[in-house]
C-alpha cells in the first residue's frame, strides 16, 4: 500500500509524463502550428473556466494584473506556435532537446529580470550548452530550421516562466490560467485571421478533434491544476529532478509511438545528453544554493512559487 509521499511522487511523474507526450500530440494533429494552438488554448479555456465555476474560486483581479496576464498569454501563445512550428520542421526529439535549454535562458535573463549578479556556474552552463548545440548541428544540419525555432521556443518559455514566477504569489495558478490562455487565443484571432478560420479551419478529421481535446484537457487544464496541487506536498529538490525528466519523457514517447522518424544520428544523442546533463547541473546547483541560503541568517527564499500554466 503506498503511503501518501509515494502517492504524491507518482503523481509527480505522470504529470511531467503527461508534458512529455504533448509533443508526441503535436506531431499527431495534422492542422498546422497555428490552428492548432488555437483549438488548444480555447479547449483549455473551458476546461479551466469551468474548473474555477465548480470550485467557486474568485475570477477577481486588478487591471494591472490583467494586463501582466494579457502580455503572459501573448507569449505563451507565441511559444506555443513556435513549438509545433519546430516538430513540423524536424521532429519531436529534435524540438524537446532544444526546449530543454530553457532552464538555461532562464538562468541568464533571472539576473536582468530580477535585477542580481550573474552566476558564474550558470555562465559557464550556458557555454558548455552551447557546446552541445554545436554538437547537434553539425550532424542534424537538415533540422536547421526547426532547430532555431525550437531554441525560439525555448528562449519565449524562459519568458513566460520569469513573468508568472511574480503572478504566482498574489493568485492562484487556475485563475492566472484562465486569463492567460483566454488573451492567447484573442491574439491569435485579431493578429493572425489569415491562419485561421479558413474555409478548412472547422473541417478537422475525428482524430485531430480527439488528439486536441486530449492535448487541451489532459495535457494542459489536468496538468497545470494537478501539478500545483502535488508540488505543494513534495520538496524543491524533488519537483526539480522530476521535471528534467520531461524531454526524456517525450523522447522515449516519441520513438515508440512516432516509429523510425524519431530514430536520431549517435551524434544528437551524445549533444542531447550533453544539454540535459547541464540543465540538470545547473538545477542541483541552484537547489545547493537554496538550501544554504535558508540556513544562512533569515528567512532564506524558496524555490518560487509555480507558473500559472506549463509552457509545453
Amino acid at each position: 500500500m503506498l503511503n501518501d509521499n509515494q502517492k504524491n511522487h507518482l503523481h509527480l511523474h505522470f504529470v511531467v509524463f503527461i508534458w512529455g507526450f504533448t509533443a508526441v500530440l503535436g506531431a499527431l494533429i495534422t492542422v498546422d502550428a497555428i490552428p492548432l494552438v488555437w483549438y488548444r488554448m480555447l479547449f483549455a479555456v473551458a476546461f479551466v473556466g469551468a474548473y474555477i465555476g465548480y470550485n467557486r474560486l474568485s475570477w477577481r483581479v486588478s487591471r494591472k494584473a490583467l494586463l501582466g496576464f494579457a502580455l503572459a498569454g501573448v507569449v505563451l501563445a507565441l511559444h506555443w506556435v513556435m513549438f509545433f512550428m519546430a516538430i513540423r520542421l524536424s521532429n519531436v526529439s529534435v524540438t524537446l532537446a532544444m526546449l530543454s535549454t530553457g532552464a538555461l535562458f532562464t538562468a541568464v535573463l533571472e539576473p536582468l529580470w530580477y535585477r542580481r549578479k550573474p552566476i558564474w556556474y550558470e555562465m559557464a552552463l550556458g557555454l558548455v550548452v552551447i557546446f552541445g548545440l554545436y554538437l547537434i548541428f553539425r550532424v542534424e544540419s537538415s533540422y536547421v530550421e526547426g532547430i532555431l525555432l525550437a531554441l525560439l521556443a525555448a528562449l519565449l518559455s524562459s519568458v513566460f516562466s520569469l513573468m508568472n514566477g511574480r503572478f504566482a504569489k498574489q493568485y492562484r495558478p487556475s485563475v492566472i490560467s484562465f486569463y492567460e490562455l483566454l488573451a492567447g487565443v484573442l491574439f491569435l484571432s485579431l493578429v493572425m485571421p489569415g491562419d485561421i478560420f479558413t474555409d478548412d479551419f472547422f473541417a478537422l478529421s475525428a482524430a485531430d478533434w480527439t488528439y486536441l481535446l486530449i492535448l487541451a484537457s489532459v495535457c494542459t487544464a489536468y496538468a497545470v491544476i494537478s501539478s500545483v496541487k502535488v508540488m505543494k506536498h513534495l520538496s524543491p529538490y524533488t519537483v526539480m529532478l522530476t521535471i528534467n525528466m520531461e524531454p526524456v519523457y517525450g523522447i522515449l514517447l516519441a520513438f515508440f509511438v512516432l516509429g523510425d522518424s524519431e530514430k536520431m544520428s549517435s551524434g544528437f544523442y551524445v549533444g542531447g545528453v550533453v544539454i540535459m546533463a547541464t540543465v540538470l547541473a545547473n538545477a542541483l546547483l541552484k537547489q545547493r544554493d537554496e538550501a544554504r541560503k535558508r540556513k544562512g541568517p533569515g528567512p532564506g527564499k524558496g524555490m518560487g512559487a509555480p507558473p500559472g500554466v506549463g509552457v509545453c
